[in-house]
């Protein structure tokens, strides 16, 4: 249960997410990408002059050669031309040599830099990762926050506190209108339901969707409990996600405080407000939302996962709340590691305001890039 003073809605687009990308994203010259796909180019043209020369001074080693046989026939009258022809086989022969060293040196310091511009684009991706499910997840505590708002401020509504305290049909009646109202105006929510303190749905908004939850017992629902031991008008409720059969088996993030009498913040507690936000729609739009180049979300997972790791969301649609994702978080509240061809970025809630968040984490899966090495003709 969570405390809170003051609830002021804030709304937060997902547009901050699929806006303009940046210049790096928009000229692909400028991707750190580059810096492994220039020196593998570097290497391949430097590895095809080097075996030109090679080939080149093969050719001319050959004709010191030819030289020299034709000297030696010529005899003494040959003597002059097979000093330059020796002198030419020696030259190509110390040719041969810098070639090597040559290829050896750049090779290595090719090596290194490829080595050094994999780590230092490994960091960047898996900060940038990290940052990008920092943002993804920010944007859900600011939407659960809000939900914890709508559930305070609707529990002191006239109506649904005269649902509960005169108890007659037509207090009733009119508080499921009033509730039908809200859901009206606030569609992101499934249904809302007033409970007497024994537990039992006495109105809903939505009943002729739900025609079944009056009269149903939530007393041993957890958000239920919670919320009749809420201690004043500003404490609130905040449940994982579960799917709801009551709402036919919907996930959903259920909120609850309790109702309290003349609608007062530590009146005579009547019952319990519980609102049902409809989980899938609204987290499916983060998830899909991640600012990501349309080459990098051909081979990305983007994730929400709760304190276990179960998946509340994912960008595949594979796994929802039944698949456990072994998140590595032995590097602190958000980072990034590799783990073989995949880079990882998380990040665990901060929360929001008075939402102190459930310990969930935003998190992205990113398969390595195959790099393409340019062709170079000899």
């Amino acid at each position: 249960m969570t405390r809170a003073s003051s609830c002021v809605i804030e709304v937060d687009s997902l547009e901050s997410m699929r806006g303009g990308a940046p210049l790096m994203e928009q000229d692909t010259s400028l991707r750190p990408e580059r810096i492994l796909d220039l020196s593998q180019r570097l290497s391949s043209v430097a590895g095809a002059k080097i075996g030109e020369i090679a080939r080149v001074n093969r050719a001319a080693k050959m004709l010191s050669i030819n030289a020299l046989i034709v000297a030696a026939r010529a005899g003494e009258a040959g003597k002059g031309f097979a000093i330059v022809a020796e002198e030419f086989k020696k030259i190509s022969t110390e040719i041969d040599v810098v070639a090597g060293a040559l290829e050896s040196q750049v090779r290595a310091d090719l090596d290194e830099l490829s080595a050094i511009g994999g780590a230092i684009l490994g960091h960047m991706r898996g900060q940038r990762l990290a940052d990008l499910a920092l943002n993804a997840i920010e944007i859900v505590d600011r939407n659960l926050y809000e939900r914890t708002c709508d559930v305070r401020w609707w529990a002191t509504d006239s109506a649904v506190v005269a649902c509960l305290a005169d108890g007659d049909t037509g207090a009733t009646r009119y508080a499921s209108d009033r509730l039908g109202v809200i859901l009206d105006a606030y569609t992101v929510y499934l249904d809302l339901w007033i409970c007497d303190a024994k537990g039992r749905v006495v109105a809903n908004g939505r009943p002729n969707r739900y025609s079944g939850v009056v009269g149903q017992s939530v007393a041993d629902a957890k958000w239920f409990r919670d919320g009749m031991r809420t201690a004043t008008g500003d404490d609130f409720v905040a449940c994982d996600i579960e799917k709801s059969r009551a709402l036919g088996d919907a996930p959903v993030a259920t909120y609850a405080t309790a109702i309290r009498e003349g609608g007062q913040a530590k009146g005579k507690v009547l019952g319990v407000l519980g609102v049902h936000f409809d989980w899938r729609p609204q987290a499916q739009a983060v998830v899909d939302g991640v600012r990501l180049t349309p080459e990098e979300r051909e081979r990305s997972r983007v994730m929400l996962l709760d304190q276990t790791g179960r998946v509340l969301a994912a960008s595949d649609n594979k796994g929802v709340l039944t698949e456990v994702f072994p998140l590595d978080v032995s590097g602190g509240s958000m980072g990034s590691y590799a783990d073989g061809d995949m880079t990882i970025g998380y990040a665990l809630t901060p929360g929001y305001e008075t939402y102190a968040g459930l310990g969930w984490y935003g998190c992205l899966v990113q398969n390595k890039q195959v790099p393409v090495v340019s062709s170079v003709a000899a």
